[in-house]
């Protein structure tokens, strides 16, 4: 049931009794207001359902980390397998099809796909017994990385313009912090806890099934509890794609083909591809990397490294949340020049 103010604004009933009233939407149901401490669908729902899932995938991608030096002991490793496998990490093998695959199936299916198939090798992890096994482990593992479109997909849809900047970098954020998580619990908790019962080859090849079952169960609750889309009885892919892609371009994106070539041509893809990669890209190589550099210049324990690794992880609990907010903040008064600007600032802050 859709109501309108004397505005002209919709609102609809609450669906969950965990806020005092239901957000205010637009004309397209994105909601003109973050509620944090909601869990109302479809909104609050989708936003809490949606930095979850992305903060269990990077939970997952970066779980090995810690294992690296037990893995480099009992096997052999040489310090460049170990850089090696870091690489393979971060190969973006299902970044060109996961937004054409949200455009089709909805950021439910999909981030329930991509939790279950990054949790199958997570769980494989006891098996490898040479670097280039590995190599593509952690290649496959990887896949976990391609939730960050569709969290990011989904937020955009469910937020409206005024304060998609500040949803999407909480979202973000919250799910990055999934990066350092996984260092302090995998490192300084699991991995000691799984010591005390075990001797350390057979702790570090069993240890690895506590991510995967968690991507597991993550995939499955979000799937079934959360909504793909903000429009009330139309919750499937189609609606959603309406809400980001104007009508006249999604004729041109028909299939994924199509959506690929699409984005290709756009120069400001590009342009955006480069900036992601340097300032993303350099995260993802800090956390694969800190942990050892820690162990190997300061003497520390692998227990201890990984606990002081982490810290690096745990900036994004404010970070891309700050960023959003300074990005809505300059847009409301500049427009997307305002949005430019900002990026460009943070940009120049971190180098």
């Amino acid at each position: 049931m859709v109501e309108f103010d004397e505005s002209g604004t919709m609102r609809r009933r609450r669906t969950c009794g965990c806020a005092s009233g239901p957000p205010e939407i637009d004309s397209n149901y994105k909601a003109l207001e973050l509620r944090v401490l909601s869990c109302q669908r479809p909104h609050s729902r989708a936003f809490h359902c949606s930095w979850i899932s992305f903060f269990v995938s990077f939970f997952v991608w970066f779980s090995v980390v810690p294992l690296l030096p037990y893995m480099q002991a009992s096997l052999g490793l040489s310090n460049n397998d170990l850089w090696i496998s870091n690489i393979f990490n971060l190969i973006p093998i299902e970044r060109l099809v996961v937004g054409p695959l949200i455009d089709r199936y909805g950021p439910r299916r999909v981030f329930l796909a991509l939790l279950s198939m990054a949790a199958v090798p997570t769980a494989l992890t006891g098996l490898v017994n040479s670097a280039v096994g590995l190599w593509f482990l952690r290649m496959f593992i990887g896949i976990a990385g391609g939730t960050f479109v569709v969290c990011q997909y989904w937020s955009t849809a469910m937020f409206a313009p005024s304060i998609v900047g500040k949803a999407n970098g909480f979202v973000g954020g919250w799910g990055n912090l999934g990066g350092g998580v996984t260092l302090l619990v995998m490192g300084s908790g699991l991995m000691p806890l799984f010591l005390k019962f075990m001797p350390v080859e057979r702790a570090w090849r069993t240890v690895s099934l506590v991510p995967a079952a968690l991507a597991l169960i993550t995939g499955v609750s979000v799937f079934l509890l959360s909504d793909d889309s903000p429009i009330p009885s139309k919750a499937h892919q189609r609606s959603t794609r309406r809400l980001i892609v104007d009508e006249g371009e999604q004729q041109k994106t028909d299939t994924i083909k199509d959506s690929i070539w699409f984005a290709a041509r756009k120069p400001a893809t590009w342009f955006l591809f480069i900036h992601y990669m340097m300032c993303f890209g350099v995260e993802l190589t800090m956390l694969g990397a800190i942990g050892k550099y820690f162990t190997d210049v300061y003497g520390l324990t692998n227990e201890a490294a990984s606990a002081v690794a982490s810290v690096f992880g745990w900036m994004n609990l404010f970070a891309r949340g700050s960023g959003g907010w300074a990005s809505d903040i300059s847009n409301s008064r500049f427009g997307l020049k305002g949005r430019i600007w900002t990026h460009a600032v943070f940009l120049v802050l971190e180098g």
